[in-house]
């Protein structure tokens, strides 16, 4: 199933993944760019952090094969995996966002984009939940049968 096959299947768990993809991306981007501003409030630097750590937990959680090939622990992968509903998914999204939205107390700054990608993530995947659309993976980033190849 190519990307615009799956596009076609109207399931939201698949925009919300992807999505999830480019909110990883500009997490990491956003929070780099704003831990090194030196001259920006101290505050501000922690939320750079946790933008960061953000983009490395939406990495294991939309891409499932990682969990198998990278090293981590296993309270680590556990805790990935229970993450594995639409609405669970909806709700960790939610939380990203406001943890961002926060940082818009300290000081504007460009974090405030990931945490507007970041909510219509949630919003995705909350839409697939309310319309009973069963979490399906998509094949491209590793779901569906291809983590299960590598053993």
């Amino acid at each position: 199933m190519s990307i615009k096959d799956e596009f076609a299947t109207r399931n939201f768990s698949i925009y919300g993944q992807w999505l999830g993809i480019l909110s990883m991306i500009l997490c990491f981007a956003l929070g780099i760019a704003n831990f090194f501003n030196l001259f920006s409030h101290f505050l501000l630097i922690i939320f750079a952090i946790l933008c960061l750590l953000s983009s490395f937990v939406i990495l294991f959680l939309e891409v499932p094969l990682l969990l198998r090939i990278c090293p981590t622990s296993s309270t680590f992968d556990a805790a990935i995996r229970k993450i594995s509903s639409n609405y669970l998914r909806a709700a960790a999204y939610a939380v990203m966002a406001l943890i961002q939205y926060l940082s818009t107390i300290i000081a504007a700054s460009s974090l405030i984009a990931a945490a507007i990608v970041l909510t219509f993530t949630a919003i995705c995947y909350a839409l697939a939940g309310l319309k009973g659309q069963a979490f399906v993976g998509s094949k491209t980033l590793g779901g569906q049968g291809v983590a299960q190849m590598i053993i």
